[in-house]
């Protein structure tokens, strides 16, 4: 864990994913990028109509201010490096740019709304983040006063389609030390699979990602629930899901269970690009 990219925006949430990076930081000696995109479009900048350069300028200068003022907390100080970064655009592939020349590992984001992450998969920053990045975003709800990742639980469908996501999650839990919790959700209906059926397939998948694994088999009423209950079963400390990139968690199992996993968990959950 070399470098973690913190969206900035100023607000109480951003600060509570600046908390838990100084934290991450400390424990693997990890520099901190705060990064804050301003509402600038292009037209507003090369305009000569109503909005002149100087005010440009003048904003840009006011947000390198705010953010220099942001970072300056005692909960940095002992952090390795904490780099300040202020991209003109509120483009959102942008922070894949950032990662890529600074070589980032992680993306940690604060959430809005008071019951899990609501706000977030409707339009939000934190969506276009998790649709764009290449690298896992973690999503942080609430403030913790000392964030871990000794349990990680990672649940998925065990399809070929998520063997990447499954290998990004594996080399962030190996980074962090934390124990890997596979989970497999078995729910009433059509997709019920014996106990037995359940483990062939899953061992099928893991003998394709050349790992020998402990998994779980879990067996609820619906995978979200079964996401959420064996996770606080196990006092996990983050729950891992894949996602599609653009096509963000709707696909992740079918319909819309990754969101809903997202939305109504109160652990931190952290996503990982198929």
């Amino acid at each position: 864990m070399k470098t973690i990219i913190v969206p900035v925006d100023f607000s109480e949430q951003s600060e509570n994913a600046l908390k838990v990076a100084a934290s991450v930081a400390k424990k693997h000696g990890a520099e901190i990028i705060a990064l804050h995109m301003l509402e600038l479009n292009e037209a507003m900048i090369s305009s000569s109509e109503g909005f002149h350069p100087e005010q440009t300028v003048f904003l840009i200068k006011m947000a390198e201010k705010r953010i220099s003022e942001f970072i300056d907390k005692p909960y940095l100080k002992d952090v390795k490096k904490v780099i300040p970064i202020i991209k003109h655009f509120k483009v959102f592939s942008e922070v894949n740019d950032v990662a890529e020349k600074h070589g980032a590992d992680l993306i940690i984001m604060g959430s809005h709304g008071s019951d899990g992450l609501k706000e977030i998969f409707v339009g939000s920053n934190a969506e276009k983040v998790v649709r764009n990045s290449n690298i896992p975003v973690l999503v942080i709800k609430d403030e913790l006063d000392d964030f871990k990742a000794e349990n990680f639980v990672f649940a998925c469908a065990f399809k070929d389609e998520s063997l990447i996501a499954f290998a990004k999650a594996k080399e962030f839990a190996d980074k962090l030390l934390a124990k890997m919790h596979l989970v497999y959700i078995n729910t009433p209906g059509d997709n019920f699979l014996s106990t037995q059926d359940a483990y062939d397939k899953v061992t099928k998948f893991l003998h394709k990602a050349g790992v020998g694994m402990e998994v779980n088999i879990y067996n609820d009423y619906s995978v979200e629930k079964g996401v959420l209950n064996f996770s606080e079963s196990i006092n996990a400390d983050v729950i891992g899901i894949p996602t599609h990139g653009r096509k963000g968690l709707s696909h992740f199992f079918m319909g819309s269970i990754g969101e809903d996993v997202a939305n109504h968990s109160k652990i931190p959950v952290m996503t990982f690009k198929i």
